[in-house]
């Protein structure tokens, strides 16, 4: 919604101005088909040449989870730390009963009560693995955290792949931009015999070249990419959730605690209540 309204502001501001300070559309708007055409089309040959197919196919859906936003929400973080709590608690009171939900998720009365969290592998990955790495006496804390911050990190670096890319796009449109008032500039020289009124409407036309390369790398592609990274980053702490509470656990704390512990690694804005996941535990244990 936000973004929407962003490209809306932008769109208004800048063309605003130019009409009201006296501008005429008409040079834009003639020279815009080709001067595009130049820019987006060599930014886009561009694109395809640095990056590979992985990055390619994600390209698309970044820029929707750009508009979109953060992908968990603040029940989900309710949610992960209700599984959490649960998983926790057979292991310490049944392990032999946690291997069916770690093994088989899909099959898991646990797991499947969470639909969201159930549908992101990477989820269901770091708790499975983490846990079954803790039956097999690989229980070491340290090294235990120390393992899935390189795993988070790891999925960090992959999913900042689109961001970046679009960032170097970003910092290449001016100089685009640029290339495309040459022409527009080459172009003038070659009709140099003509009338100056001639002359002053080519010229504007090549400058819209440089205006566009400036206008999409600072006023839509930059903010894009800087948006999508805060977007990964905030989604990416639901992680950071995870692994707080899988850590406290093999420090052995009490469940209660390491669920709280988690509770206070997510972020203000997503954390759930004290009280209310205090009564959204309670009705767990009422229903276990």
């Amino acid at each position: 919604m936000f973004g929407f309204i962003g490209i809306f502001v932008t769109f208004a501001m800048v063309f605003g101005g130019y009409l009201l300070a006296g501008g005429k559309m008409g040079v834009i708007t003639h020279a815009l088909p080709f001067e595009m055409m130049m820019i987006m089309g060599a930014a886009i040959g561009s694109y395809l040449l640095s990056n590979d197919s992985h990055v390619l196919k994600a390209t698309p859906g970044g820029l929707k989870r750009a508009f979109k936003g953060a992908h968990w929400t603040a029940q989900d973080h309710q949610d992960v730390l209700c599984l959490m709590f649960q998983l926790l608690r057979i292991a310490r009171e049944n392990p032999v009963a946690l291997e069916q939900h770690i093994e088989q998720p899909n099959d898991s009365a646990i797991f499947t009560a969470y639909p969201r969290l159930l549908a992101d592998h990477h989820i269901v990955s770091l708790i499975a693995d983490t846990l079954r790495s803790a039956s097999l006496n690989y229980d070491d804390p340290y090294q235990v955290e120390e393992m899935l911050s390189r795993r988070i990190a790891i999925l960090r670096e992959e999913e900042m792949h689109v961001p970046h890319a679009l960032q170097t796009m970003a910092d290449a449109l001016p100089a685009l931009g640029i290339v495309a008032a040459v022409l527009g500039v080459i172009k003038t020289m070659s009709a140099i015999d003509q009338p100056p009124e001639v002359l002053g409407k080519m010229i504007g036309g090549a400058l819209v070249g440089t205006f566009l390369g400036v206008f999409l790398a600072y006023g839509f592609v930059a903010p894009l990419a800087n948006r999508l990274g805060g977007v990964i980053k905030q989604d990416l702490g639901f992680y950071d959730v995870i692994k707080s509470v899988l850590v406290a656990g093999l420090h052995q704390h009490a469940t209660n605690l390491c669920v709280e512990v988690g509770r206070q690694s997510a972020p203000e804005h997503v954390r759930p209540s004290f009280d209310v996941l205090e009564t959204a535990l309670r009705d767990l244990k009422k229903a276990a």
